[in-house]
């Protein structure tokens, strides 16, 4: 992550609910706020407030009640922060309302939001909605959704398009594969011969800018035939460590292609979003 219109000091902000997946982010978070000397912040969204008042603890009982059932998940989310990256900066807040919209508001002016996966589940899952969706039309910041923690060796795979934001993408995968030393791999999906020819030019001006924004990192591009974009994009990542893509999709979701993919993918997936008026992170 290069330091950008977020400022050289902006935390990485990791969500957290105390779920396996939301472990997982955390310690993916630490060690990425760690490596580029950025504080971390976890957050984890007080939902309770949001259906009932009764938040206080049951008389009688000493440390119960919601209240503190969310302090001690928030506080166990900066432990384990603390416990991977030792020394790092953390600071841990516990904020009401639901996940998505807590996290779109604390990652304003934020270097990279973290998020899980897989987050609340049950009936609360369903009614908090899909998090990582509503993320990833609305982050205010690159969003990572986290399968998995570092993959050493494994290379970073950006996807691009014909738009000409594609360099946002380009620029945060290049950043990622220098940082953790890997190789980046530069896809575009074509389903028309005519359209392949056309991906073939701006494909390689990718890989040159590539070259050019990170000198010495080893940047290959692929133009892959298909029509279903999201799948050959998943199939082709499989040996990723991580696959950055862009959404510019600007309605309530955020669009069909990042939405597979966030469902198909075996790896960590880095959406930037492509909106000028978002900050490039």
């Amino acid at each position: 992550m290069p330091a950008t219109a977020a400022g050289p000091r902006a935390a990485v902000v990791a969500g957290y609910d105390d779920s396996d997946s939301a472990r997982l982010a955390v310690r993916w978070a630490a060690r990425r706020a760690a490596a580029v000397k950025r504080p971390l912040e976890v957050v984890h969204a007080w939902v309770w407030p949001v259906f009932t008042s009764n938040l206080g603890p049951v008389g009688g009982v000493a440390g119960s009640g919601l209240r503190h059932a969310a302090e001690t998940i928030r506080d166990s989310g900066a432990a384990i922060a603390r416990a991977a990256a030792p020394g790092l900066t953390v600071t841990a807040r516990m904020l009401p309302g639901l996940p998505a919209q807590v996290l779109q508001d604390a990652a304003r002016g934020a270097a990279l939001l973290v998020v899980g996966r897989r987050g609340l589940g049950g009936v609360l899952g369903r009614i908090a909605g899909s998090v990582c969706a509503d993320l990833a039309a609305s982050a205010p910041c690159p969003l990572m959704v986290v399968r998995r923690l570092t993959l050493p060796g494994q290379p970073v795979t950006a996807a691009i398009d014909a738009d000409p934001a594609r360099t946002a993408v380009v620029a945060q995968a290049a950043a990622l594969a220098a940082a953790t030393g890997t190789g980046l791999e530069i896809l575009h999906v074509a389903p028309e011969r005519g359209a392949r020819r056309a991906g073939d030019a701006f494909l390689a001006d990718a890989v040159a800018e590539a070259r050019c924004l990170a000198p010495g990192l080893d940047v290959t591009g692929a133009l892959i035939p298909g029509r279903h974009v999201a799948r050959e994009l998943s199939a082709a990542a499989a040996g990723a460590d991580v696959l950055v893509l862009g959404t510019h999709h600007r309605g309530t979701g955020p669009g069909n292609t990042v939405s597979a993919v966030l469902n198909q993918a075996p790896c960590n997936v880095l959406i930037i979003r492509k909106d000028p008026c978002a900050p490039g992170g």
